[in-house]
């Protein structure tokens, strides 16, 4: 007949001390001996002795303690990590990693960076996952969902052909997608800045301009700029269905100069998947959700606009969706290796040497960690500006 509960529990302290101070051969044959004793199968038997050994007073399992191992990278290496990192608005580390070399590069161009040779191998060395558990303490995200300013318009809609996300040609440079960005601060009434922007499908390159309002005008002003400095030759537009958009005024300027233009489907945003991203990851991430509605406001926004456009076109990874797979319910997506858009341009074939020249040599001249400085500053001017409006309204 077995041993009782209370009979087993006595015979477990009495054997406890004896395992505890014994070798390893001879902590094999007390544990068979408490087995053919209580019936209890090994694995409770060995738990059941350690748990006595540590706390003799209390029956219970007792958390095997967690060995944490020394960490690999010291701190001059998170430091110099934490340096790129804040440079590039704090990517995750799949974007980090493909990049981490040429910004390293960059950096210690510009003396921004002065690494020992030791410490720059091992921060090339640095996983995405390292990255990503290193830097969890100090990334800050924001969880702040905006809406959406536009008003379908109905005319011309005939004359404007329907084109999905899923029909791009994203080889080609020159096709790009535009939105606009409302600035309302909650108040969708009178007259508020809105930002237009502009992203390259093959390449991801984004332009954004500030406009006074929604006006026909000053969007068409404002694709004419965006134009004449782009890196490449535009050669289609895509836009949604707003009437900002789908007007005689901007079809008539695509039509004198030879542009492609579409639309997506009516209450389909994800026909402007390419530029609705950077509605959020460009523009509201960089200028908040504040209210924009005055001269000086507008200019530190074109000013900021400036400086974000360099460190996002030519500093910033962006990965692109290479094929998703439907198996049932669910889906999944392979991205490609994340790269900037400067970098997509080199390699696209669309550019003449010269245009690759004149690419590299503006390069060359871009300090990143500065763009973010001025970014920032800019950031904080726009922030005082919008804080004595509304301390004086």
């Amino acid at each position: 007949m077995g041993l009782k509960m209370a009979e087993r529990k006595a015979v477990t302290r009495e054997l406890a001390g004896r395992y505890r101070r014994a070798s390893k051969g001879a902590k094999g044959l007390i544990l068979n001996e408490l087995c053919a004793l209580t019936g209890w199968h090994r694995d409770y038997a060995r738990r059941a002795l350690r748990t006595v050994a540590v706390r003799p007073s209390r029956w219970q399992t007792v958390p095997k303690p967690v060995r944490r191992r020394q960490p690999v990278y010291g701190e001059e290496v998170m430091d110099a990590l934490k340096v790129v990192w804040a440079v590039l608005d704090a990517p995750c580390g799949k974007r980090l990693v493909p990049v981490m070399e040429d910004m390293v590069k960059a950096l210690e161009h510009h003396g921004e960076l002065d690494l020992d040779p030791s410490v720059r191998s091992q921060l090339l060395a640095v996983s995405a996952a390292t990255v990503d558990r290193r830097l969890a303490p100090v990334r800050k995200q924001l969880a702040i969902k905006g809406r959406t300013g536009t008003k379908p318009g109905s005319l011309l809609k005939g004359q404007i052909p329907i084109r999905t996300f899923s029909e791009w040609d994203d080889t080609q440079p020159g096709f790009a997608q535009i939105d606009l960005v409302a600035h309302d601060g909650g108040n969708s009434s009178g007259e508020f800045g809105q930002t237009l922007t502009l992203t390259d499908v093959a390449s991801g390159w984004t332009e954004n301009r500030p406009l006074r309002n929604k006006a026909q005008r000053w969007v068409v002003e404002a694709l004419d700029d965006i134009s004449r400095t782009l890196p490449f030759p535009l050669l289609g537009l895509d836009s949604d269905n707003g009437a900002e958009f789908i007007n005689a005024h901007l079809l008539r300027y695509c039509t004198d100069h030879g542009l492609t233009f579409t639309r997506g489907r009516s209450y389909r945003k994800n026909d402007s998947c390419y530029v609705e991203q950077k509605n959020w990851a460009v523009v509201r991430y960089a200028v908040g959700y504040a209210r924009y509605d005055t001269e000086p406001e507008l200019a530190v926004l074109a000013e900021l606009y400036r400086h974000l456009g360099l460190l996002t076109n030519f500093f910033q990874p962006q990965s692109k969706l290479i094929s998703k797979t439907r198996t049932g319910a669910k889906i999944s997506r392979r991205h490609d290796i994340p790269t900037t858009p400067y970098h997509r341009l080199r390699s696209s074939g669309a550019l003449t040497p010269g245009d690759i020249e004149s690419l590299d040599a503006a390069y060359q001249t871009l300090n990143p960690a500065q763009l973010r400085r001025d970014v920032l500053a800019c950031q904080q001017r726009l922030l005082s500006l919008v804080r004595t409006k509304i301390h004086s309204a």
